[in-house]
């Protein structure tokens, strides 16, 4: 299926239409960079988030949950060295106060990587060398690059002193990490094995946008998997290809999908391999699942740091030692924006166009439509049966829309990504039977009503 792309003002625009998203604090004038998911916005996520638990933790032996806190103990972030290096090149152009940071400044002129391994001398002069101008006015003239942490800090009690400093978490990962001794000691796992979390982060980004793609609040389903040392590039390789297809499987299409791995000098100090999988965005690549080998760096570090003995003792072998990470991390947010431009479509039927979302049933906010033809008897009390059967079990989102023509209730469904339509007209009552019509392929057929359930839940597993 070709299907349209659209840009970021279609998307956005469609997004507040049907109530998937809408601007944060809107009747107040609305705050920067902040989004509240809507009734159908909230659906799709709660999918997602349904569907990556599903395949990373349920269906596997080796990988338990956890619902670590936001607020951690503030020698965390010393440990993990998120005080001290967790910074952006922050820089103001003197001639129109844009504010922009540095090293993606110089990427979005010299190519991803150009930045990378630089000091924020270097990328200053890297930009004065390339001649590289400021995107709003077209000057260049800069102030210096400034660190500029990217922790949201705040106070813990009643007194706002330096003693009560405590942050928002940036990444879920630390709380995974501070966890892993008392895992082990309570769940029986055994390495290798992983750790799994989805949950809010936060970070004071300087230059947000693109929508959702870039938010200063943010959802993350990240995992810490834990391995001998030794096996971690092993590990790598295969979290990687298990990311690619668990995308693959809810529909994204290879055409809009890369993998790029990171050279030697665009690595983290604590990873010996990286890979981005990356999506074509309407406004270009961008990094969707970044997959990280992060050696023993944050196991090591929060034991020298905290005196606990973080290490793993394996009885088989004997053998006591730090275990190695691979880390695939994903943002809840960026996948759903990615998810909702990857299924994006228009075309034409009867002479009108019509536009579509072709999301994967598993993650379509709504499952089904029932449909009453006109809003009389019997049709009304039949359609009303077969919805009522749907929500008394509760398990997933059916609507009953009864306004408009049913050419525009269609239309409707199809914007949301509904699977199915189930049409209750006249002859139902007689025949025993509605109208199932496909959204993808508009196609109707009469199906038995007594068939709607075990049609859905067969679209639904992709039967």
């Amino acid at each position: 299926m070709a299907n349209k792309k659209a840009d970021m003002k279609t998307i956005v625009s469609l997004c507040k239409r049907r109530g998937f998203i809408f601007p944060g604090s809107e009747i107040y004038g609305g705050l920067a960079n902040t989004w509240d998911y809507g009734p159908y916005g909230v659906e799709l996520k709660n999918n997602i988030k349904r569907e990556w638990w599903r395949a990373f933790i349920l269906k596997r032996d080796d990988v338990v949950g956890l619902d670590s806190a936001i607020l951690l103990n503030p020698k965390t972030w010393e440990a993990s060295g998120h005080l001290k290096s967790f910074a952006d090149p922050l820089m103001d152009c003197k001639e129109c106060k844009e504010r922009v940071r540095g090293d993606q400044l110089l990427e979005s002129k010299l190519g991803d990587g150009a930045a990378a391994g630089l000091d924020f001398a270097s990328i200053y002069a890297k930009i004065n060398d390339n001649d590289i101008k400021c995107p709003r006015c077209g000057k260049r003239n800069f102030t210096e690059p400034r660190a500029f942490n990217l922790m949201f800090k705040t106070f813990q009690g009643v007194i706002e002193d330096s003693t009560n400093v405590v942050y928002l978490r940036p990444e879920t990962a630390q709380g995974i990490f501070l966890e892993f001794k008392n895992i082990v000691n309570t769940c029986r796992q055994k390495v290798p094995f992983g750790i799994g979390q989805i949950g809010k982060s936060f970070r004071n980004e300087i230059t947000p946008g693109n929508f959702i793609f870039r938010t200063r609040e943010f959802e993350q389903m990240e995992m810490e998997f834990f391995c001998k040392p030794g096996t971690e590039l092993e590990w790598y390789a295969y979290w990687k290809k298990y990311c690619w297809e668990w995308l693959l499987s809810l529909g994204l299409r290879t055409e809009n999908m890369r993998m790029r791995d990171h050279d030697q000098k665009e690595l983290s100090h604590y990873s010996n391999a990286t890979c981005d999988i990356e999506y074509e965005y309407p406004f270009g690549w961008g990094e969707l699942w970044g997959v990280a080998s992060r050696t023993s760096f944050d196991l090591t570090a929060h034991m020298n740091a905290s005196g606990e003995d973080l290490r793993y003792f394996d009885q088989e072998a004997n053998d006591r030692y730090i275990p190695f990470v691979v880390e695939p991390a994903l943002g809840v947010d960026r996948t759903l924006l990615t998810f909702l431009v990857d299924s994006y479509d228009e075309d034409e039927i009867g002479g009108e166009k019509r536009v579509v979302l072709h999301l994967h049933p598993r993650i379509a906010p709504v499952k089904a439509a029932i449909l009453p033809l006109v809003k009389k008897d019997p049709v009304m009390g039949i359609a009303e049966k077969i919805y009522r059967g749907f929500k008394d079990e509760g398990e997933f989102l059916v609507e009953m829309d009864e306004s408009g023509s049913i050419g525009k209730r269609y239309r409707r469904h199809d914007e949301l990504g509904t699977p199915c339509c189930f049409t209750v007209d006249f002859e139902s009552e007689q025949d025993g039977k509605v109208t199932l019509r496909d959204r993808d392929t508009t196609k109707q057929e009469r199906v038995d009503i007594s068939n709607i359930e075990k049609i859905l839940r067969d679209k639904i597993r992709g039967v």
